[in-house]
């Protein structure tokens, strides 16, 4: 069985390959042309792994990318060292001559790739059959008109409220929901940790849920429109973010309480960034638990709630 291999070591080892394809056809055709190595290819030789066969599903997520400086002498390296330990933002990338390493042009490329595929990309059905998520569309259409307009993403369709209707519990204690939003992959990715890890903390409180259900298209409004239909105490909207260029993967938590048409947004209250580098998405689940207990008890959510 192939084992994923990290990113740093997946790049090395390609461009090894090209190195050792360069190397040989530019020595024949010009020698002198050697001189213009990349200068972080210079003297790595030794520190290549040997050569593996690489499959795409073998290539990691950025989350798990080690950030290091590529500066050859940084002014201040304890400085630098500080900042990347603190954020995985494309910080000392470097350059060779105008250009960047291509190394990191290819972290760049495949991050940039991650990101469409979440946005374009499906939540498992299998996974949502799991947890015994029945689904319902908005009136987005299509992910085409989902991007350009967002107002649709926030109302279910005739269809989808009767299925809420006949399907759902209705005023629950709490409701919760699940959603694709701006990133199917943060579903597939975090949903198996996080939503058992809710149940518990909720559990744990001796608070009650209602008929979970996933919502294809949804923006984070529609959690006005199922609070009308719906009408819970607390609405737990569990939905993928809009991806970046560090994490494709990355998971929100918004949460109201008594959510209707009309609630703004300073009323909900946010966990975000809910993924493997991120707030770990067990914690996460019961974290969000725990933050209902206190809008149950405080009747409130947004920026009255005093966590």
């Amino acid at each position: 069985m192939n084992k994923a291999v990290p990113m740093d070591q997946l790049v090395d080892m390609v461009m090894a390959e090209l190195e050792k394809k360069l190397s040989t056809s530019t020595a024949a055709d010009n020698p002198a042309a050697i001189r213009y190595k990349d200068p972080a290819l210079v003297n790595e030789e030794t520190q290549r792994s040997p050569r593996v066969e690489v499959m795409s599903e073998m290539v990691p997520s950025p989350e798990l990318d080690t950030f290091t400086s590529k500066v050859p002498s940084p002014k201040w390296e304890e400085g630098m060292n500080e900042l990347l330990a603190s954020t995985p933002a494309r910080i000392g990338v470097w350059r060779t001559g105008t250009r960047a390493l291509t190394k990191e042009v290819l972290k760049f490329r495949r991050d940039h790739a991650a990101a469409v595929d979440s946005i374009y990309g499906e939540a498992s059905q299998k996974l949502l059959d799991e947890f015994g998520l029945f689904t319902v569309e908005t009136r987005y259409e299509n992910t085409e008109n989902y991007l350009k307009r967002p107002d649709m993403g926030r109302i279910i369709t005739e269809q989808g409220i009767a299925v809420i209707q006949k399907r759902c519990k209705m005023k629950p204690q709490v409701q919760i929901v699940v959603s694709d939003g701006l990133s199917a992959n943060a579903v597939d990715a975090n949903l198996g940790d996080v939503y058992p890890s809710l149940l518990d903390s909720l559990s744990a409180y001796g608070l009650s849920t209602g008929t979970p259900f996933f919502v294809r298209g949804g923006r984070v409004a529609v959690m006005d429109h199922i609070g009308e239909i719906v009408q819970p105490e607390v609405l737990v909207l569990l939905i993928g973010e809009r991806p970046g260029l560090v994490s494709s993967k990355s998971l929100s938590a918004y949460i109201c309480y008594k959510p209707r048409k009309g609630t703004v947004e300073s009323d909900r209250t946010v966990i975000s960034n809910i993924h493997r580098g991120g707030t770990p998405p067990l914690e996460g689940g019961a974290h969000i638990g725990t933050i209902v207990n206190k809008m149950l008890e405080q009747k409130t959510s947004g920026v009255n709630l005093e966590i």
